[in-house]
């Protein structure tokens, strides 16, 4: 069964669907390129949306991925509000640990490109509190982050990201550490319905670099 997807990139947004069955996890995961059928690309520079048969997208490639068929989430676990900085974009949403987690002696890493949060907003970096995109779930891809700012430290998730500790009031970037300034609070989620796109700023272009892993 075709999987419906929305998949962001550095200059825009791709919403088609993938001819595969199973997960999106596996697919973005498999180390093979995206081929997504169906689309519409969405320029992030507010130009006309161009539709087209298929887009063949590079794994890394892909900063953010949606998809209608969520995966289970974990049952037990805590979730910690999370913001994202990920190329053009400004996420914030819930993201699982497993009761008792110490990111200190935590001996579990994760080993998947990806991680997946819940209750998700998405909006354009340059205009945070703009239009934005409300989603139950998605995918970030891990090692194109470019700042998170968690009540915990997850820098083992976010390989090469600058970390802001919201609850600990350390910050840590290449290595330093120093007192985090207060988090201000995350606006308020837009609802959107499915296939909406979050395109009416005009974020600077520029390209990216994936950190090493």
């Amino acid at each position: 069964m075709p999987i419906r997807v929305e998949i962001y990139g550095a200059t825009g947004v791709a919403i088609g669907v993938v001819a595969r069955s199973g997960r999106l996890r596996d697919g973005l995961e498999s180390g093979l390129d995206l081929l997504v059928e169906q689309t519409t690309w969405h320029p992030l520079d507010g130009s006309t949306p161009q539709p087209g048969k298929s887009l063949t997208i590079a794994g890394d490639d892909v900063m953010l991925a949606v998809t209608d068929q969520i995966e289970d989430l974990p049952v037990h676990a805590q979730w910690h509000d999370i913001s994202l900085d990920v190329g053009p974009y400004r996420v914030t949403g819930q993201m699982p640990t497993m009761p008792g987690f110490d990111p200190g002696r935590a001996l579990a890493r994760p080993t998947g490109e990806f991680v997946l949060l819940r209750d998700v907003r998405i909006a354009l970096g340059s205009d945070t509190e703009g239009s934005s995109v409300s989603q139950p779930a998605a995918y970030v891809n891990r090692y194109v982050v470019d700042r998170v700012a968690a009540d915990l430290m997850l820098g083992f998730f976010f390989p090469g990201a600058e970390m802001i500790v919201t609850g600990g009031n350390r910050q840590t970037s290449a290595g330093t550490e120093h007192a985090a300034p207060a988090a201000a609070p995350a606006p308020a989620a837009a609802t959107a319905a499915p296939g909406s796109t979050p395109v009416t700023a005009r974020p600077s272009a520029g390209s990216r670099t994936r950190p090493p892993g």
